[in-house]
Formats: C-alpha cells, sequence, structure tokens
C-alpha cells in the first residue's frame, strides 16, 4: 500500500469512526510514516554508487564510472562523469541508457579512451576532451580488457580472448537440408572447462594486444597456447609492456603461478623478468624506467598467502622486497611520479587503507576508509589511482553510504567531491553500525565483528538477532556499506557479522588458522560472538537466526549441524561435501591442494570430516537452501543434497533456486531483493509469536 492510500484510509477512519478507532487509525498512520522512513526493497533501484575513479594526469581533473540501477532492465548501469578535483563542475561526459565502462586518460590528458557496446558488441572509443569529439577504434570480435595508453601517446595496448578452433573427435554424418537434428555434442579435454559467471569456456586463450590510438588494425603481440594479461605497463620509452603469465608446460595443474613478462612493440620477443615458484603479477615501471614494482609470495600452499611488494630493476635483476613488516595484502601499486616511492591499497581490520612507501622503506597511511563498491554486503572493496603530481582519487565509503568519490593531495586531508545518494538516504533513517569485539571460547583470541541496530533503535526493548557470516572463507567484512544489512535492520533485527579466524587484514597468522581446518574453530569465535551481543541486553536470545553464503553457507550448515539454538537458519550458495565440491567446482586444480592436503580419494577422512554433510543427522534447525542455478563456484548440487538430507530426516526445510544467477546470486537488483526477502520471510515465519508483537 502507498503512503498516499494509507492516508487517505487513515483520514476516513477519523472522519467517521468513534474516538477508539480514530486513535487506531493515528497510529497506524504514524506507523506508516515510520516505516516509509526506513530502507525498503524498492530503494535498491535507487542506489548509485562510484566505481574506477581516474584522475587526470596533472591532478585537476577525475573521471568516474557512475553506477545506477534500471529498473526497466534490471540491470546495473554505468555512465562516465567528470568532475574538477576542487568539486566543481559534477557533470556527465558520457551518460545515456547504454553503459560505458573502463575510462583511461591519455599521457597528455587530452583524450580519454573507453569501452561501450553502445553500438553492438564492446569496443573502443577515444574522445578529444577539448571538442568532445568520439571515434570508434577498433572492430573487435571479443570484448577488450586492461586498456593502457603508450607513454607517447600513440597506442593503446589491451587484453583479448582468442579463441582457437579444435579438430572434431568424431565426425557425424552431414544432416539433410532441412533436417532438425539434436544439438552436437560438447567435446571437453580441458581441465577448467566452466566458469562461474561465464558457463561453459569456448577454446582458446586471452593475449596481448596493440591499436593506434587514432584507431586501425589491433596486433596481437604474444602467442602460443597460455592466458597472458592481467594489469599492463608501459616502459616510458613505449618500446615494452609489461604483463603476467603461466607459460609453464602444467600450467592447467598450477592456477597459483604466474610470472612477470615484457614483449616488445617492434618484435613480439619476450624476455621473462620474475622466476619463482610462486605468483608475480599487478608490475608498474617507475617513470624514471629503471625499476619495477610488483607483488606477489613464495608459494608454500598454505589456504592464505599474503601478497608482498617487491621491487626489482627494469632488466629483471636485483629483485627485493619492500615493507617485510606490513603482515598484509599489498595490492594496485603505483609510482611516485618522481619515481622515488610506491602508493600501494591494502586492508587492516576490515578497513581498506591506501599506503605509501619511499624508496627508504618509510610508510605512511594517505587514506583510509575505501570501499563502498559491494552493494551487498559489507566486504573490502574499493581502489585508486594517483596523478604526476601525487593527488589521488579513490572511491570511499561508510556504513551508511555505499561508494562516493574522494581525493587527497597525498599528505594532506581527504576531501570527499560527491553526495550521489542523499536524494535517497536523506529522508531515511539506517540501521546504525558499531564495533564490537570479543574473547573466542577456543583459545581466548580477541575477534572483531559489528552490529547493525534496527532504526530507531529502542535500548529498553529487545530484538532478535540474525548471525550474517561473510565467505570466502579468506575474506573480510569491515565498517562499510551493506544493502543486505541494512534491509535485515529495516525488518526489526539486530545483525551480527564478523570477521572469524581465517579472515583476510589480520595478518598470515590469523588467516591460516583455518588451513586445513575449515570448518573448524571459527564456530567457537561465531558462538562467542552471539553470546557477547546477548550480553550486552538488546538481544531476545529466544529468536536468533543464523545465514551466509558461500564460506558463509557452509558455516552455517556447519552450525545448524553442531546447535539448535537457532529458531531457523538460511544456507545459501554452500559447500556441503567436500568431495563432490573439489571435483565439480570450477577451480578443481585448485582446492585440492590448497585447501586440502590431497586429492579426496587419498584423503576421504579428512574430506568427509569437514564436510557439513557428516552432520546432517544432528540438524532439527529449520533451513532453507538458497543458490543461484548457474552457480559453478559452489554447484547447486551442494545444496541439493543437503535439501535432500534434511528432507529424508523430516527437518522444515526448503530450497530457492535462483533462475540463471551465478554464484554473485546478486548481479541483479531484483535477485538481491528476492534473496534478503525470502530470508525474513523465513525467518518471520519461525520468530515466536510473542516477538512479533
Amino acid at each position: 500500500m502507498t503512503r498516499r492510500v494509507l492516508a487517505h484510509t487513515a483520514f476516513a477512519l477519523l472522519v467517521a469512526a468513534p474516538a477508539c478507532v480514530a486513535a487506531t487509525a493515528a497510529e497506524e498512520t504514524e506507523d506508516a510514516a515510520a516505516k516509509a522512513k526506513r530502507f525498503n526493497y524498492e530503494d535498491v533501484f535507487n542506489l548509485e554508487l562510484v566505481n574506477d575513479p581516474r584522475i587526470s594526469p596533472d591532478g585537476r581533473r577525475v573521471v568516474y564510472v557512475r553506477t545506477s540501477m534500471d529498473i526497466m532492465k534490471d540491470q546495473p548501469r554505468a555512465n562516465l562523469w567528470i568532475i574538477n578535483s576542487d568539486g566543481t563542475e559534477n557533470r556527465p561526459l558520457l551518460s545515456s541508457r547504454q553503459s560505458y565502462s573502463s575510462p583511461r586518460w591519455s599521457p597528455d590528458g587530452n583524450r580519454l579512451a573507453y569501452i561501450s557496446g553502445s553500438e553492438g558488441s564492446p569496443q573502443m572509443y577515444v574522445r578529444w576532451m577539448d571538442s568532445g569529439q568520439t571515434a570508434l577504434i577498433s572492430n573487435l570480435t571479443k570484448a577488450p580488457g586492461s586498456l593502457t595508453w603508450s607513454p607517447d601517446g600513440r597506442w593503446i595496448a589491451f587484453t583479448m580472448f582468442v579463441p582457437k578452433e579444435k579438430d572434431p573427435l568424431a565426425k557425424p554424418p552431414a544432416k539433410p537440408e532441412g533436417a532438425e537434428w539434436a544439438p552436437p555434442v560438447k567435446v571437453i579435454d580441458t581441465m577448467v572447462y566452466r566458469a562461474d559467471g561465464e558457463g561453459f569456456l569456448e577454446s582458446g586463450f586471452t593475449h596481448v594486444f596493440l591499436v593506434p590510438a587514432q584507431g586501425g588494425t589491433p596486433r596481437q603481440l604474444t602467442r602460443d597456447d597460455f592466458n597472458h594479461g592481467g594489469s599492463l605497463s608501459w616502459t616510458p620509452d613505449s618500446n615494452r609492456i609489461l604483463f603476467s603469465a603461466n607459460r609453464a608446460s602444467d600450467w592447467e595443474y598450477d592456477p597459483v603461478e604466474s610470472e612477470v613478462f615484457s614483449v616488445s612493440v617492434e618484435s613480439g620477443e619476450l624476455q621473462q623478468l620474475t622466476t619463482r615458484n610462486g605468483p608475480d603479477y599487478g608490475a608498474a615501471v617507475s617513470p624514471d624506467g629503471k625499476r619495477i614494482a610488483y607483488v606477489g609470495f613464495d608459494d608454500r600452499e598454505q589456504g592464505y598467502q599474503i601478497s608482498r611488494l617487491y621491487v626489482m630493476n627494469v632488466d629483471g635483476s636485483g629483485a627485493r622486497q619492500w615493507l617485510a613488516s606490513l603482515d598484509r595484502d599489498v595490492d594496485n601499486v603505483s609510482w611516485q611520479g618522481d619515481s622515488r616511492g610506491v602508493y600501494f591499497q591494502y586492508d587492516d581490520h576490515g578497513v581498506r587503507k591506501i599506503g605509501f612507501v619511499d624508496v627508504g622503506g618509510r610508510m605512511r597511511v594517505v587514506a583510509e576508509g575505501i570501499g563502498g563498491n559491494d552493494l551487498g554486503r559489507p566486504y573490502t572493496s574499493g581502489a585508486f589511482t594517483v596523478a604526476r603530481n601525487d593527488a589521488l582519487a579513490f572511491s570511499i565509503n561508510t556504513s551508511q553510504r555505499p561508494a562516493e568519490l574522494a581525493v587527497s593531495s597525498g599528505r594532506g586531508a581527504v576531501r570527499q567531491l560527491t553526495q550521489l545518494n542523499e536524494d535517497l538516504f536523506g529522508h531515511k533513517v539506517l540501521g546504525e553500525v558499531r564495533k564490537i569485539t570479543w574473547k573466542s571460547s577456543h583459545d581466548g583470541r580477541e575477534i572483531e565483528g559489528w552490529v547493525a541496530a534496527p532504526p530507531d533503535f529502542d535500548a529498553e526493548k529487545k530484538y532478535p538477532l540474525i548471525l550474517e557470516i561473510h565467505g570466502g572463507p579468506f575474506a573480510a567484512y569491515g565498517p562499510n556499506y551493506s544493502t543486505e544489512v541494512q534491509l535485515f535492520a529495516a525488518a526489526g533485527y539486530m545483525v551480527l557479522y564478523t570477521n572469524t579466524r581465517g579472515s583476510t587484514s589480520y595478518g598470515e597468522e590469523f588467516g591460516n588458522l583455518i588451513h586445513h581446518n575449515y570448518p573448524g574453530n571459527d564456530y567457537d569465535d561465531l558462538m562467542s560472538g552471539v553470546d557477547a551481543v546477548i550480553a550486552e541486553g538488546h538481544v531476545d536470545a529466544d529468536n536468533l537466526f543464523v545465514t551466509g553464503g558461500s564460506g558463509g553457507g557452509v558455516l552455517t550448515a556447519w552450525i545448524v549441524g553442531k546447535t539448535d539454538r537457532f529458531r531457523a537458519a538460511v544456507v545459501a550458495k554452500p559447500v556441503i561435501n567436500w568431495t563432490s565440491f573439489a571435483l565439480t567446482s570450477d577451480a578443481t586444480n585448485f582446492f585440492y591442494k590448497y585447501w586440502f592436503p590431497g586429492y579426496p580419494w587419498d584423503k576421504q577422512e579428512q574430506y568427509w570430516n569437514r564436510s557439513p554433510l557428516s552432520l546432517a543427522g544432528n540438524v532439527s534447525t529449520p533451513t532453507m537452501l538458497l543458490t543461484g542455478e548457474a552457480d559453478y563456484r559452489t554447484p547447486i548440487s551442494e545444496s541439493e543434497q543437503f535439501y535432500q538430507a534434511l528432507k529424508l530426516r523430516k527437518v522444515d526445510t526448503v530450497m530457492v533456486r535462483v533462475p540463471e544467477a551465478s554464484h554473485e546470486l546478486v548481479g541483479r537488483p531484483s535477485n538481491l531483493i528476492a534473496k534478503v526477502a525470502n530470508i525474513v520471510a523465513w525467518f518471520e515465519k519461525h520468530r515466536t509469536e510473542e516477538s512479533k508483537k
């Protein structure tokens, strides 16, 4: 019912009804007004956020991707906007019902390259910033990626998938003209043959290409049956391009391995610059052309391994680690304009930060609170770019707002430039989010989490609690914006979300506490967290609920097999049986040797003992299974196993299948709404009647 209808109904009752009825109508009107101020499902389509901020080479302007939700197509829509670094003249650059992405400034700042499918398939365009004239510079058969200008402004390097035809295993007879035969068989002979979000993979490889910035014929620079790509970086003389690749003969069986290579623009000659056992990637050449910064680690086949910052000479010699004392993952390295230091990003206690380290090893924090690009759950996210004068542009967020655009001088204060969601949230009351810590019952280790309260929280009341568990499991939540958390809070629930052992952003030792032991004592961390929130006195201990997705789905299924303290659970896109998962996931070549000590047939006991299915005989908690039907990371067959097991035991169980959805599950706005709405409906069904009053 709309607010207009509610108001009209209340007015009619006031005119015609006795005083007691009038009072009731007034209360209903007041309640409706309060609900209108809460975040609701329809508001999801009104969300906007900043993505991929790109500061101009002189630091004076920023182009960013402004993402909004198209309610008619049920898809995010990306347009390009531009704003001065002082916050003035925020205006559209390319704005329509079409999407535009990957804006990249030319070295002189006079042109902007970008990708758009506005005329059909995704292609590259260049826009002259003074006149607004735009040229289509490619006619590609596959989508381009990793657009990178040459320092002299003459070329744009990019990556693209190149299909490779395979001879058929068997040649069937030709079908008669007009005959309707079954589709041809698929013959698969590769290790990884399907990928989440992509489906069954076409045969072929990703290569590095070059195209004139004025438009022309693309030229393929890399060859052979290997994948080449990642981020691209040019040497200052515009003669070579750096990228990462695994060109080993057994590359299909070593998903972590990669090395830094460079390729000659003139001849296509390759030079391998790193040789370690482990990944090396994200290479960036210094402006003076003398050194290369990159990230990587020595592979020890652990579940969690810290990516560290390295610097080597431009010929690959003299590699050395910088920031050896920083026990955090380093990513997105960018050189200072004078080549005397490196900017980078890292996560610390659930907060994404931008750091800087000079050639002497001195580090400082430039900015923090980066993120807000994950609309669903409060994961760490976000990125930055840096200009020649050390001005930076990045996305920034709080628990109350998705990603906005911010800038910094590199040493000065952070300045937020946009307020994209004030038209939506300016008249809404959101749930307040606060940090909480507690000691795990397993070993007394301090665990960190956050509690979201319902809007208009009343300390004299007790509220039902949702324990919401992150996936990964090597990932991190933080004090970041989350649509799902806010919708749970708006429905009247307190929400606890946590970074239990195994979470990133707390160091390598903390992350590897679950190495070959997941799920395990993270269960104790979670139960201790629930106890800590209950002890504060605002939670109805008779109305506890639990949910989580992916790794959080694993833990949710594990929890209901270990305890009956929760009135209901929603297990989203889980692993239920580690053996079937290891052999059906889209990363079969990874999980068996990084998350387990060997093949399922050699380590049967460990695979089974860590499977939630092993505890199915204990489950009495009403449990919903929720998974995308096109999920190839944790295939829906995992959910089906648990659903059937609980049905056989006559446990109150339902399975919610999301058509066409991949592991991301909430890639379309309506799917995000459906996910939360079904979770809330399941929990409401199982709340005590007393708590609903």
